[in-house]
């Protein structure tokens, strides 16, 4: 098992589950273009090379979320900062359905304020 299975292996069910739906839709919106790493522990989604978002546990609100980098130019009203300087977060509530579409559109967002050399 490499590193990233086990860092979702380690989550509880059925939060493990949503949250592998959430990878694999991160991953195949853009499948030529995204990748994913392990850094810090945490899963990192990578835009060519660059740095996308990541999937975390907030235990202050108990909850998962998926933090956006160049989160502070997003305009999304779901999104809390939250003292973070260059991420906003988007809070999973694991009991209602995911709003795949709005994380979707965000990482299109992010993407256009990611600088890639040619």
């Amino acid at each position: 098992m490499n590193p990233i299975q086990e860092y979702f292996y380690r989550i509880e069910e059925p939060d493990r589950s949503t949250l592998l739906f959430l990878r694999k839709k991160i991953l195949e919106s853009d499948p030529d273009n995204i990748t994913e790493t392990l850094s810090f522990g945490l899963p990192f989604f990578k835009y060519k090379k660059k740095m996308l978002c990541y999937l975390y546990y907030s235990k202050k609100y108990k909850k998962h979320y998926v933090s956006f980098y160049h989160g502070d130019r997003l305009n999304a009203p779901e999104l809390l900062q939250e003292g973070r300087k260059k991420f906003k977060i988007l809070l999973i509530d694991m009991d209602k359905d995911l709003p795949i579409q709005l994380i979707l559109e965000l990482l299109n967002e992010v993407k256009k304020f990611i600088k890639v050399k040619p």
